[in-house]
C-alpha cells in the first residue's frame, strides 16, 4: 500500500512540476521591449525635427502621453502575464507609436512647405540682386548705391546659410531685410537717375543736340554730340553723321554735375578750347572744353543761393575728351574717355572752336531709363 502511495506521490509531483514549467514558458513580459524602443526613437526624431516649434500642441500631447506611459512601463517591467490576457498598456503604447509616426509625417510635411516657401522668397531676392548688379554695372552707376550692395549680398548669403541649416524663420527674416534694402537701392537709383526717364528733359536735350547739328550743317563744319546714357560720341560734318565712337565715363559720370570734385560729367553746349598733343598731356591726346561756361556759372550760383550746394563748395573746373595713358588706371573726374586710336582720329579732324554738346540722353528708351524700368517691374512683382 505504501509502495503504491509513494509511486502516486512521485508521479503527481513530476506532473505538477511539468505543468508549472509549461505554464511559465507560456508567460510573457507586460510590454515588448522593441515597442518601447520604437517610441523612444520617435521621441528622439521629433526632438531633432524641432516638432515643439512646428506643431507645439500635437507635440505637447504626444510628450505628455509618452511621459505617463513610460512611468507605467517602468512600474510594470518585472511583471509577466499569460499570453491570452488583455494588455491595456501595450495597446496604449501601440496607439502612441502610431500617433508619433503620424506626427513625424506631419512635421516633415510642414518642414517641406516651410523650406519651399523660404527657398522661393530667397530665390526672388537673389534674382533681383543679380538683376540689380548686372543692370547697374551696365550703366556704371554702382557708386550711387554706396555700401548697400555689399550689405545686401551679406544678407543673402546669411539667408542661404540659415536655409541650409533648416532655420527657415531666420532665413525668411534675412531675405526680407535684403529685399527691403533692394527697394532702398531702387529708390536711390530712381531719385538720382530718374531724369533719364523724364520725357520733358529728354525733349530739351534732343532740341539742344539738334541745334548743334544744325550749326554743323549751316557752317559746313564738324560738331560733336555726346550721349551720357548710351555712352556714345557722334561726329557730324555739314550736318551729316560721319563717325560714332563708344566712350567711357568716370564712376560718377552719369550724375548731374554740381560742384568741383563730385566726379560727374557735365551736360551742356560747349566748344573745344584747346588741343593737347603728344608731350602735352598724360592721356595720349586731349581736347579741352570751355567748361564751365556762363550758363554753368549761373546754374552753380543759383544752386548755392537755393541751398542745394553748400557754400564751401567750389565751382567745377577742367573737363576733357581724352585717350588712355599708359600706366594710369584712375579715371579723371568728369572726363570723357575714348580709346587711343579713336581720340587720335578725332584729334586730327576737329579744330579749336568745334562745338561739343553733352546731353543726358536723346531717346526715352535709353540704357538708363530701361534699367530703371526693369528694376521697377521687379519691385512690383515682389
Amino acid at each position: 500500500m505504501n509502495h503504491r502511495f509513494n509511486i502516486f506521490h512521485t508521479v503527481s509531483r513530476v506532473a505538477l512540476v511539468s505543468l508549472f514549467a509549461m505554464s511559465m514558458s507560456g508567460c510573457v513580459e507586460t510590454v515588448p521591449e522593441e515597442l518601447v524602443e520604437a517610441i523612444e526613437s520617435i521621441d528622439r526624431d521629433l526632438g531633432t525635427l524641432r516638432a515643439s516649434t512646428i506643431t507645439p500642441e500635437a507635440y505637447s500631447k504626444f510628450s505628455r502621453q509618452w511621459m505617463a506611459l513610460r512611468g507605467r512601463v517602468r512600474s510594470e517591467e518585472n511583471i509577466v502575464r499569460w499570453p491570452w490576457e488583455d494588455n491595456e498598456l501595450e495597446t496604449e503604447l501601440e496607439a502612441l507609436q502610431a500617433e508619433g509616426t503620424q506626427l513625424i509625417a506631419e512635421v516633415n510635411s510642414q518642414l517641406l512647405a516651410q523650406r519651399t516657401a523660404a527657398e522661393a522668397k530667397l530665390a526672388k531676392v537673389e534674382q533681383r540682386l543679380r538683376l540689380l548688379n548686372t543692370r547697374v554695372g551696365d550703366i556704371g552707376s554702382r557708386v550711387v548705391l554706396g555700401e548697400h550692395p555689399l550689405e545686401t549680398e551679406l544678407l543673402v548669403k546669411q539667408a542661404r546659410h540659415y536655409l541650409e541649416q533648416g532655420q527657415f524663420e531666420y532665413a525668411n527674416q534675412a531675405s526680407e531685410r535684403a529685399g527691403k534694402i533692394l527697394l532702398t537701392q531702387t529708390a536711390l537709383l530712381t531719385n538720382e537717375l530718374g531724369r533719364y526717364a523724364d520725357d520733358d528733359l529728354i525733349a530739351a536735350w534732343r532740341e539742344s543736340a539738334q541745334r548743334t547739328i544744325d550749326w554743323s550743317r549751316k557752317n559746313r563744319a564738324h560738331a560733336i554730340v555726346i550721349s551720357k546714357a548710351d555712352r556714345v560720341l557722334t561726329v557730324y560734318k555739314s550736318g551729316r553723321k560721319i563717325l560714332t565712337y563708344p566712350i567711357r565715363l568716370g564712376s560718377r559720370g552719369i550724375r548731374a554735375k554740381q560742384h568741383y570734385g563730385d566726379g560727374a560729367t557735365p551736360e551742356g553746349e560747349y566748344r573745344i578750347q584747346r588741343k593737347r598733343g603728344p608731350g602735352q598731356t598724360p592721356f595720349f591726346r586731349a581736347l579741352i572744353l570751355d567748361y564751365p561756361n556762363a550758363e554753368d556759372r549761373r546754374r552753380f550760383a543759383d544752386a548755392q543761393q537755393a541751398g542745394l550746394i553748400p557754400k564751401n563748395r567750389q565751382m567745377p573746373g577742367l573737363i576733357e575728351l581724352h585717350g588712355i595713358a599708359q600706366g594710369i588706371t584712375d579715371q579723371p573726374y568728369g572726363g570723357i574717355v575714348l580709346d587711343n586710336p579713336q581720340i587720335a582720329v578725332l584729334f586730327d579732324q576737329v579744330a579749336v572752336g568745334t562745338p561739343v554738346n553733352i546731353v543726358g540722353a536723346l531717346e526715352s528708351h535709353n540704357s538708363i531709363s530701361l534699367v530703371l524700368a526693369d528694376l521697377g517691374d521687379q519691385e512690383e512683382e515682389t
